[in-house]
């Protein structure tokens, strides 16, 4: 009995561990028959729940707005600063006054220490300082170890405050400028960068302006002092902590550093002018050394806080968000025009972005691409977004938003940009649902409202005799003259 009881159990125990292996083998198969030969069949599973952390803003009795946020992965303090200024608040007969302010801020020393002491001190103990004025805004940053927290912010806090601007620290800056200046039209994708926003914003914005030999020379160091007392105020300045420091105590330091500093005036920056409608039609710069020709088209775009913002979104990852998108699958693989393309609707956070479809191509092929380019922009309207495109663009934003928010720096730098540019904390937390909620309709109308072939400006740099047959097409070409004007005499 106990002899047919074992051998019972044996052959159940063998029938058992048999049942289990098919099972194995059949659940391993199922991947294999699962898998898609086309991008367009992928299944995206169901987001999960995205914790984002927010940072703790307090605001100093000065009017400085801060935002913190701890990380104690690493022994390491990063404070970053945006400051109410930008390049666009120049004077035109000033033009890179901003960015010499910007630059010699942090390289033309403190009145407590010169520059190269700076660095000298900086290089000690590892840390970093750096300082820049953009087009709407000015920064500053550091980086330290956690020990060498006060005494780094100390040095920081004293460039923000008490620049000493050296003489020879922005001479040297201005002929870096003025090499730059020298060198503008060497690079073909500059010029396109440069001279289509012209097109675009108009001349008499500031957002197209480009200093000038003569702008750069007539900069002293008092322009650049004044600059800094005009604009430098706590009240202006927001500051971002984030790294391995206790809250309590880094309150007190940054208000033992910047306390004491005088609230500045409460006054509102005019917007900058940007023309409403640009012109359409075609425009040409000679260019002879090129072996291309580089093309851009369009008209202006939108800001990020357009009803039609989330629509945008995905209207441009259809259009050229990834290597299956339409600019790529159809100008690209399929037409062979180019091997760079890209295209979307853009947008700002306070001003109209540009909507523009840009392109580099043989000579040979330059009809052949600026129809292909007016083509698929048409194409958004007549052929418009289907559910599957719609679909999977919104998928592809949705993962890859994760990638946006992984770190506690990436996540404090975006508050600090809706900070600074008066837009809802809530910002980020809503992107997801609103990219969610966006139909196939939306879609459509939005590309037809901002992507308008009708009005495109079209501009193409490239050799004169290469580029000739290609706009001879055309009844009106208008050519720009992209000179560089000599600098003064005696200069």
């Amino acid at each position: 009995m106990e002899r047919r009881v074992s051998v019972k159990c044996v052959i159940n125990q063998v029938l058992t561990i048999s049942g289990f292996l098919t099972m194995l083998i059949w659940n391993m198969a199922l991947p294999a028959q699962a898998q898609v030969k086309l991008v367009e069949e992928l299944q995206y599973p169901p987001l999960s729940e995205l914790v984002i952390p927010e940072p703790e803003r307090i605001v100093l009795e000065n009017g400085m707005v801060v935002l913190l946020m701890e990380d104690h992965e690493l022994p390491l303090v990063s404070l970053s600063a945006f400051i109410q200024t930008g390049s666009r608040l120049e004077p035109q007969d000033k033009i890179g006054l901003a960015s010499l302010t910007g630059t010699v801020l942090r390289t033309g020393g403190t009145t407590k220490q010169s520059g190269d002491e700076l660095d000298e001190f900086l290089e000690g103990k590892a840390a970093d300082i750096d300082s820049n004025i953009g087009e709407t805004a000015g920064t500053a940053s550091m980086s330290c170890l956690t020990e060498d927290f006060p005494a780094v912010l100390q040095v920081f806090a004293d460039i923000l405050r008490t620049p000493a601007f050296a003489q020879d620290k922005l001479k040297i800056a201005k002929n870096q400028m003025m090499s730059s200046i020298a060198r503008q039209n060497d690079d073909p994708g500059g010029i396109v960068s440069r001279e289509f926003k012209k097109l675009i914003y108009g001349k008499a914005s500031p957002y197209t302006w480009v200093p000038t030999y003569s702008t750069i020379l007539s900069i002293t160091r008092k322009d650049v002092a004044r600059w800094h007392e005009t604009y430098f105020h706590p009240n202006r300045i927001l500051l971002g902590l984030v790294g391995d420091f206790q809250k309590e105590e880094a309150v007190l330091l940054l208000k033992k550093v910047f306390g004491d500093w005088p609230k500045g005036p409460e006054t509102k920056d005019a917007p900058a002018f940007t023309q409403e409608h640009a012109p359409s039609g075609v425009f040409y710069i000679e260019k002879n050394d090129m072996t291309q020709a580089k093309i851009a088209m369009g008209h202006q775009g939108i800001r990020r806080d357009h009803p039609d913002y989330y629509s945008v979104v995905v209207a441009n990852q259809i259009l050229s968000g990834s290597f299956g998108a339409r600019l790529f699958s159809n100008i690209r693989s399929k037409q062979g025009l180019a091997y760079d393309v890209n295209g979307g609707i853009g947008f700002q956070w306070d001003y109209p972005g540009m909507a523009i479809l840009s392109m580099s191509t043989k000579i040979q092929t330059t009809e052949q691409g600026i129809d292909a380019l007016i083509a698929e922009s048409r194409n958004m309207v007549s052929n418009p977004p289907t559910e599957d495109e719609v679909a999977n663009a919104k998928a592809s934003i949705l993962n890859s938003f994760v990638f946006s928010v992984d770190s506690p720096s990436k996540v404090l730098g975006k508050y600090m940009t809706y900070e600074y540019y008066g837009y809802p904390s809530t910002w980020l937390k809503t992107f997801r649902h609103g990219i969610e909620q966006v139909t196939v309709a939306q879609v459509r109308e939005a590309a037809e409202r901002h992507l308008r072939p009708q009005d495109f400006a079209i501009l193409v740099v490239g050799p004169r005799e290469g580029t000739k047959p290609a706009l001879a097409k055309y009844q009106t070409i208008q050519e720009l003259d992209i000179q560089i004007p000599d600098p003064p005499d005696g200069a």
